[in-house]
């Protein structure tokens, strides 16, 4: 896994409620469990309307998407941060996100940032008023940083922030331990 620090880009807006994975990566593309490819059907039942948030041309390039409250319910799939961050995103900003997409998307490389609501509207409507808005999320901080200073702050469990910081997923940290579990082997076998 990619080393998830800070990442500093445009935000595609796509501020609807309650995303569920069904929309983020449609059931009929999940067929393998291959997460190259899945970003070209990331929202694909959306993305065929004129005027969608991915098809604006802010969006090109862009690594953070910002959602609206409860991002990610529905079914547990882990194919939507797999989409997500095939597609390029390194984080999604968003008042709330559902329980298993956030683990899901800790456990992939995929930074969720919850903001309270008064962070979140701040951040909307800059975007709004600035459509090449440029911020910077800084997970070491843990701060979503705009032009002229200022910062949000957002929280992530500390295991998480570990894994992401050092680009290692569950089982990248237990190996870390490799030696000292070769170690203490060693002294509790004949």
């Amino acid at each position: 896994m990619t080393p998830f620090t800070a990442v500093e880009s445009k935000l595609v807006p796509l501020l609807r409620d309650d995303i569920d994975t069904d929309q983020i990566i449609p059931a009929r593309f999940l067929k393998g469990t291959e997460k190259r490819g899945l970003g070209a059907h990331l929202f694909a039942d959306w993305r065929t309307r004129a005027g969608f948030p991915l098809l604006e041309p802010e969006a090109k390039g862009a690594e953070i998407l910002l959602a609206g409250r409860n991002f990610g319910c529905g079914s547990s799939r882990e194919h939507a941060p797999w989409a997500l961050a095939d597609f390029g995103f390194r984080a999604v900003i968003a008042r709330s996100f559902a329980d298993i997409f956030r683990q899901n998307a800790l456990k992939n490389g995929l930074l969720p940032v919850a903001l309270d609501d008064a962070s979140h509207a701040k951040l909307a409507l800059a975007r709004e008023a600035n459509p090449g808005l440029r911020v910077r999320v800084d997970l070491a901080a843990q701060v979503v940083t705009l032009p002229g200073e200022v910062a949000l702050a957002f929280q992530v469990d500390p295991f998480a922030r570990h894994c992401l910081l050092e680009g290692l997923d569950e089982l990248g940290y237990v190996l870390s331990f490799a030696d000292r579990i070769a170690e203490y082997e060693d002294l509790h076998t004949g």
